[in-house]
């Protein structure tokens, strides 16, 4: 039975759903709010039209003009991508993390999630960014291919072997396209493009963070925080706080 959990704040109440699929990310929203840990944090980050973001435990009473955004506990938490049965449609409750250059294994911050509120997308755009997603899914499979070759490939450079390097990178190129072709062709499933196109969401961000739960109630109350004023670094000029509560079965 799927585990609700209630974010109460100065705007309203959230009501949301976490999911089985997920359940290091369930197991520790649900630790972290018994604790209390999220009680008194602020939505330190809003951008309207996209999200809106709490979990620091730096933002407790923090003044104006404090930096947030840095905070949590001290570990992450490994990928969980239920991906495409999970995605990020409006509503959606997903982990935070820190960005791939520094996190390439795309762990999530052990408190930080934002809610998508994100915008609808029509279908021509959808097919666009499935383009998009096959040229990027390309890219990263030819990148670890080059990976695995890197010591034939400095060699061959050494060497000044124009000729070799020419036939190493056909061969990559043509196992790239192998191996692309195994994995079938990013496709928005039928129930995100519904969902993209009529609630709306971020679905550039498909695959790329953990998404592990949703609003069941109380998506009102996430439009009027994502519609709030903000300073330049998206902090809301009225601070909007919150506690977390788990609904027991």
């Amino acid at each position: 039975m799927p585990t609700n959990i209630k974010i109460s704040t100065t705007e309203g109440d959230i009501l949301v759903s976490l999911y089985d699929e997920t359940p290091a990310h369930r197991d520790n929203f649900i630790k972290l709010a018994r604790e209390g840990y999220f009680d008194g944090t602020l939505f330190h980050r809003v951008i309207k039209d996209f999200m809106i973001q709490g979990g620091d435990p730096d933002s407790k009473g923090a003044p104006k003009g404090k930096r947030l955004g840095t905070g949590g506990p001290d570990y992450t938490l490994p990928a969980e991508f239920a991906y495409p049965q999970r995605f990020h449609k409006r509503g959606a409750l997903s982990a935070a993390r820190l960005g791939d250059e520094v996190n390439p294994q795309r762990e999530s911050s052990g408190s930080q999630f934002y809610i998508v509120w994100g915008k609808t997308y029509k279908p021509a755009e959808l097919k666009q960014m499935e383009r998009q997603m096959a040229m990027q899914q390309e890219q990263q499979v030819f990148d670890k291919l080059a990976r695995l070759h890197h010591d034939a490939i400095m060699d061959l450079r050494r060497k000044r072997d124009r000729a070799g390097l020419q036939a190493l990178q056909d061969q990559i190129i043509a196992d790239t396209k192998a191996e692309c072709k195994a994995m079938g062709r990013p496709a928005f499933t039928p129930e995100q493009t519904h969902a993209y196109t009529t609630m709306g969401g971020t679905p550039f961000l498909d695959n790329q963070y953990t998404v592990f739960g949703e609003v069941i109630e109380g998506l009102d109350v996430v439009e009027r925080i994502q519609q709030c004023a903000t300073s330049p670094d998206d902090r809301p000029l009225n601070d909007i706080t919150m506690t977390v509560s788990v609904i027991e079965a």
